[in-house]
């Protein structure tokens, strides 16, 4: 009697557990997105459901991976991305990516004379280009000279490549952004693995990109502090690649923190700033259309791809570089050119010009990163 007494309780447990899952399956709409890494939470996930938030309490370079590498991003940048926490730290509550200058660690002499080799660092510090690129852009190693100086500024790009990423989601950042000659913030997306090949076949999202000058006209716009843009890059190769881009015209981009929002469906791509949408990029036959390809890289996959495989995080400061126009109107006039071999150079022999418009608004600083599922 006593058993049977159990064995009926057992089953109406069972039965409870199973009508509770129930429940819970039929008040959940499920999400198509994905995440992985090993920060990221178990799906399949509800709509709405947060699966990344950090609020830098604390910097985790477990999940916040430093990039190593003075290749200039393949964009003939001027910074040497180091893990020193000069560099990135927590105040706060926020983190903090600040641009130092290299001489103030190294002495201005190194600059001229000295040699960067980030094979031979420890692990904290050593090179995390691919040996193949890194080749291609000097990433690893570089000799200086007088006419052809080492990279003059420091400075920090994160990422979560190892720890988190994701497809179809909505990405906030809040942020506040530097503002200062020359300096080039950026909140971005770049495909966790190659499964469309090398760039920009698998393509790259950049959620906020700007420009640090306070008074940088190129015509009537403000193209500096003044503005945040947008952009998604995509195509069969390097040389053959298409863009689509916007950007929001607003103040204090870098005296008040913004909520900069990518919203990243099955069907469309949107880039807000708090909660105003001002950049819509729909697929309607695919992205080979959209960038007027003379075939389909993307032959087979959906009418999202490139950008219908998870994608990582990533967070820089950048100086210098191909994203600052030659025509482009500054106070003090822009120190190099595009294409210039000697352009690291001539931007330190103008310090005196651009480095006193830096101070301490010089740092992004990041309140937040959430992503939730669609």
């Amino acid at each position: 009697m006593a058993n049977g007494f159990a064995s009926f309780h057992k089953t109406t447990a069972t039965l409870l557990v199973l009508l509770f899952a129930v429940t819970v399956s039929q008040a959940c709409d499920p999400s198509p997105t994905t995440a992985s890494g090993w920060r990221a939470p178990q799906g399949p996930f509800c709509s709405g459901q947060l699966i990344f938030e950090d609020n830098f309490d604390y910097l985790d370079r477990s999940v916040w991976e430093h990039e190593n590498t003075v290749g200039g991003g393949g964009n003939n940048e001027f910074q040497w991305y180091s893990g020193s926490d000069r560099n990135s730290y927590i105040k706060d509550g926020r983190l903090v990516l600040r641009p130092t200058l290299t001489a103030d660690e190294f002495g201005e002499e190194f600059l001229s004379s000295g040699t960067i080799n980030l094979w031979e660092q420890d692990d904290f510090n050593r090179c995390t280009d691919h040996p193949d690129w890194a080749e291609q852009i000097m990433g690893c190693y570089r000799q200086g000279s007088p006419e052809y100086i080492l990279n003059p500024v420091r400075s920090a790009r994160l990422r979560t490549h190892n720890s988190f990423g994701f497809k179809f989601g909505k990405l906030e950042i809040r942020a506040k952004l530097p503002a200062g000659d020359w300096i080039w913030p950026a909140l971005w997306l770049m495909p966790k693995e190659d499964y469309y090949g090398t760039w920009p076949r698998s393509g790259e999202i950049d959620l906020m990109e700007s420009r640090g000058n306070r008074e940088l006209w190129q015509g009537d716009r403000n193209i500096g502090v003044k503005q945040a843009s947008s952009c998604l890059h995509f195509g069969p190769s390097w040389d053959y690649r298409h863009y689509l881009c916007n950007s929001d015209t607003r103040e204090g981009l870098y005296y008040f923190f913004h909520n900069y929002q990518l919203i990243w469906t099955e069907y469309v791509i949107q880039f807000a700033i708090n909660d105003q949408v001002y950049h819509t990029i729909t697929p309607y036959e695919g992205f080979w259309k959209l960038g007027g390809f003379s075939y389909n890289p993307w032959e087979g996959a959906t009418l999202m791809a490139p950008f219908d495989k998870e994608f990582h995080l990533l967070l820089n400061v950048a100086v210098g570089g191909d994203y600052f126009p030659d025509d482009a109107w500054n106070p003090h006039p822009k120190p190099w050119y595009y294409g210039q071999s000697t352009a690291m150079t001539s931007f330190w022999n103008a310090r005196g010009d651009w480095y006193s418009t830096w101070g301490e608004e010089a740092a992004m600083e990041i309140e937040h990163v959430r992503v939730w599922a669609l």
